[in-house]
């Protein structure tokens, strides 16, 4: 049986759950149709699993003259203890030792990493060690910081809709990692005022 069968059929044992436990009166299409949806959903939301990041930051350019290259990503994941989405930003930045990624390499980190069933501070980690650790880049320091809202902290449990949880790592050398950090976290906040000019 293929994967998308055996979810098809853990949806339809849900649907069937919650009509018996709640006495509601699911219609037909949510009966057929929802469980073939749901479950190509998932497929597509934890299909980071297939890939490495090797394969994702691909080739590497030459170039000696940026002494900072920084990014922020939207991300979109899945809370792997309650299947619930948690979404937000991901700020990015490194420093280049000989060599820089494109960077659509750096959305597509991060879009590989996100479709996960994860959590915020492994997926912060990931995506530092991602840089930090690949052999052709070798950057001189690498922050990443990221802005998380989690839907199990917003519509169940505690129910705090404006919670932001913030997480953050950080690569490199005690020499360089200092100002290197307070130069990012200045470059984070006037993107901030700028967006909110927008």
């Amino acid at each position: 049986m293929s994967a998308k069968t055996d979810l098809e059929e853990i949806y339809q044992l849900l649907l069937r759950w919650i009509k018996q436990y709640t006495g509601a009166d699911l219609g037909q299409e949510i009966r057929k149709g929802t469980p073939l949806r749901a479950s190509k959903a998932l497929i597509e939301l934890t299909s980071g699993y297939i890939l490495d990041e090797k394969e994702v930051l691909g080739k590497v350019f030459e170039e000696k003259g940026s002494d900072l290259v920084y990014e922020t990503v939207e991300f979109y994941s899945l809370c792997e203890h309650h299947l619930l989405p948690f979404y937000g930003k991901i700020h990015i930045a490194y420093i280049p030792s000989k060599s820089v990624v494109g960077l659509s390499k750096l959305a597509k980190l991060v879009e590989m990493y996100s479709r996960r069933l994860q959590i915020q501070e492994r997926l912060t980690n990931q995506v530092a060690d991602a840089l930090w650790f690949n052999e052709d880049l070798r950057p001189k320091a690498v922050f990443v910081m990221v802005e998380g809202k989690h839907l199990c902290m917003m519509m169940r449990g505690i129910k705090k809709e404006r919670t932001v949880t913030i997480t953050t790592a950080t690569r490199g050398l005690p020499d360089k990692v200092e100002k290197f950090e307070e130069k990012v976290l200045r470059i984070i906040k006037r993107e901030k005022k700028h967006d909110k000019k927008d």
